[in-house]
């Protein structure tokens, strides 16, 4: 890996299947008594998060603290400095403090990257969440969780397989990095949404789009719903909710029309009755309490990577994570 994580465009394959494999080996850390190792111990971990996420910021504090690091939670909801100006002092803080990684979400797009190319700080950076633009670790953990249901035994991998993406694509953060590294990973992704909830430019992604979300589900090997972000909307991108169940929500007619290996998935958190019927959230198909557990190994994966020096050199990227670490 490279020194920061803020697209998932920076991951090569073998660059994703590498995380993977990482989240894999520790993956396993989630069902022993004793969930901690020593691998990340004097490494300092800070939480820099502009915005409310009160999952992803408990997942990477507990990713990190299961590798040993010290974290530390810094909330910079509501402050009255200008964006740039807040980024700025409170990165050099940060670089006093001597943090080696800062995870980063803020409700610009852009910001992490300006973070990372800044000069500011010389700690990896990743990307939690900017804006509209993208979210790489849940991408990287939706991945991880399609390869063990539908993968992990296949010489190929993912490839070939299919995967929609249902629902409010043009705030969602998510879609956009999934679109991006499942392409990597050989999968065939399909966006669909009402036309409103697709954003401009969309064609240039490398997907297909539809409005039609019966056409789509019976070729799907997973359907991975988005929430409706309201707090993003400012229009009437839909006529109401009861419409948008009825043309995007998915419910117990139609996952009976879904292939019986497909799964249903959702980055949380769900507004149950308008994208997802109870019945569904809860169903056997449902990976959704799975995708929280993967999402830590993951997080930890990427943690160890970005901090073990595994980035450095070829012969450090093939340490173990779950190896006594001497540091």
């Amino acid at each position: 890996m490279k020194r920061h994580l803020l697209s998932a465009a920076d991951l090569t394959r073998d660059d994703a299947e590498h995380v993977l494999a990482t989240a894999a080996e520790l993956r396993s850390l989630a069902d022993r008594p004793i969930k901690k190792l020593p691998a990340l111990r004097g490494r300092t971990v800070v939480n820099l998060f502009f915005e409310d996420s009160t999952r992803t910021r408990i997942s990477f504090e507990a990713a990190a603290k299961r590798l040993s690091a010290d974290v530390i939670n810094f909330s910079a909801k509501g402050s009255s400095l200008s964006k740039g100006e807040s980024l700025k002092d409170t990165a050099l803080t940060l670089e006093a403090m001597g943090a080696d990684a800062v995870v980063v979400r803020h409700g610009a797009s852009g910001a992490p990257h300006r973070l990372a190319h800044s000069g500011w700080v010389r700690s990896s950076v990743v990307n939690a969440g900017d804006g509209t633009h993208e979210h790489p670790t849940q991408a990287l953990l939706d991945a991880f969780t399609l390869w063990r249901h539908l993968g992990g035994s296949r010489p190929n991998g993912l490839e070939g397989r299919r995967v929609a993406v249902v629902g409010d694509v043009l705030h969602s953060r998510v879609a956009r990095s999934n679109a991006l590294l499942l392409h990597t990973l050989g999968v065939e992704v399909t966006l669909v949404a009402p036309p409103t909830l697709l954003p401009v430019g969309v064609e240039t992604w490398p997907v297909e789009t539809s409005y039609d979300l019966d056409a789509v589900l019976p070729k799907t090997d997973a359907v991975m719903m988005l929430r409706v972000q309201r707090e993003r909307m400012d229009g009437g991108f839909f006529p109401t909710a009861r419409e948008y169940s009825r043309r995007y929500g998915l419910d117990g007619r139609r996952m009976a029309t879904l292939q019986d290996h497909t799964i249903v998935m959702h980055p949380g958190p769900m507004v149950r009755g308008m994208e997802i019927s109870a019945d569904v959230a809860d169903s056997e198909r449902s990976v959704i309490v799975e995708q929280v557990t993967n999402g830590v190994a993951v997080r930890m994966a990427v943690l160890y990577l970005l901090l073990s020096g595994a980035h450095e050199s070829s012969e450090s990227s093939q340490s173990s994570p779950t190896q006594e670490n001497p540091a």
